[in-house]
């Protein structure tokens, strides 16, 4: 069989472009392993005239955030009729807008919490709902931008009214979840183990803790009854398809079991094109699974499609 040539697509101009670059790096290692012939494209806003000069049989996005992730180089590559990885057009910007996602969860029967949009300049003079809560960008990844404000806070986040803020002025406010933070992917039509992050040093699962090394302790399979580890496992696949997810996604869960807690189990997001870097989450539990991160990789490549 003639060799398949892979282009992994990698880096971009955005805040995740280290990100991006450890999980395409990761991945052309891999795929050149297991025997592709694989070119790396940093990509810039020329990519469409270096994927007809490449013209690879398959393109692995190993992108993160906007333009990677939002559905903009799937219609691209959807454009060119060049099969790729991950969800489609739909599914990637459905995803990445979070408040969009949750509704479509909400009406799947998976549970969300309550929330609001802001203006950043608004929220910064008083409290948009009683605290705690956090704050985020309504379109970012990796924890960019997420603010907790605590139960004992006065005032909003002062940084939200500074100049050089970096992110959108429109923000989406959500009820703080207290206690475990869980997360599960999909692979396909099956949803993989669910691993109870640790962070080590950080007081939430911020960048730091999800990418420097020992920023965080991956449990897995996570110390949590039966019923609600398998309950993690069916939400997460019924958010995948109810976003129209394909290939390989992850769900991030807040579980309450403090002894004083609601109990209560919430999905916080959609993530359609999971990290693949040395500390990430899902080459975890595919290894847990028995699937060694060339086959998870290869797996991924042998799934890609357009229409997707």
């Amino acid at each position: 069989m003639a060799q398949k040539h892979v282009a992994v697509l990698m880096g971009g101009w955005v805040s995740e472009r280290p990100v991006s670059l450890s999980t395409g790096r990761e991945c052309v290692k891999a795929l050149k392993e297991a025997g592709y012939k694989v070119t790396e494209i940093d990509i810039d806003r020329n990519v469409a005239a270096v994927l007809k000069e490449v013209a690879p049989d398959v393109a692995f996005n190993a992108l993160h955030g906007p333009f990677g992730e939002d559905g903009c180089i799937q219609g691209i590559l959807e454009v060119m009729g060049i099969p790729y990885t991950h969800s489609g057009v739909m599914a990637s910007a459905l995803a990445m807008n979070k408040v969009k996602a949750k509704a479509v969860m909400a009406a799947a029967g998976v549970p969300v919490t309550e929330h609001c949009i802001v203006n950043r300049h608004e929220v910064g003079r008083e409290h948009p709902m009683k605290p705690p809560y956090v704050i985020k960008p309504i379109n970012e990844g990796s924890s960019f931008g997420v603010l907790i404000v605590k139960e004992d806070q006065d005032y909003p986040p002062q940084e939200l009214t500074r100049d050089d803020w970096p992110y959108p002025d429109v923000l989406m406010c959500e009820r703080f979840i207290a206690g475990r933070e869980l997360t599960c992917a999909v692979m396909g039509d099956r949803a993989l183990g669910v691993i109870d992050i640790v962070p080590v040093g950080h007081g939430f699962y911020d960048y730091d803790a999800k990418y420097l090394e020992g920023g965080s302790k991956h449990i897995l399979p996570a110390k949590i009854s039966p019923i609600v580890y398998q309950k993690i496992q069916t939400l997460t696949l019924e958010a995948h398809q109810s976003l129209g997810c394909r290939g390989v996604s992850r769900a991030d869960f807040r579980f309450d079991e403090r002894e004083d807690g609601t109990g209560e189990l919430i999905c916080l997001e959609v993530n359609t094109q999971p990290g693949m870097t040395p500390t990430s989450l899902v080459p975890d539990m595919a290894a847990h699974e028995g699937m060694s991160f060339k086959d998870l990789v290869s797996w991924m490549v042998e799934d890609a499609s357009c229409c997707r």
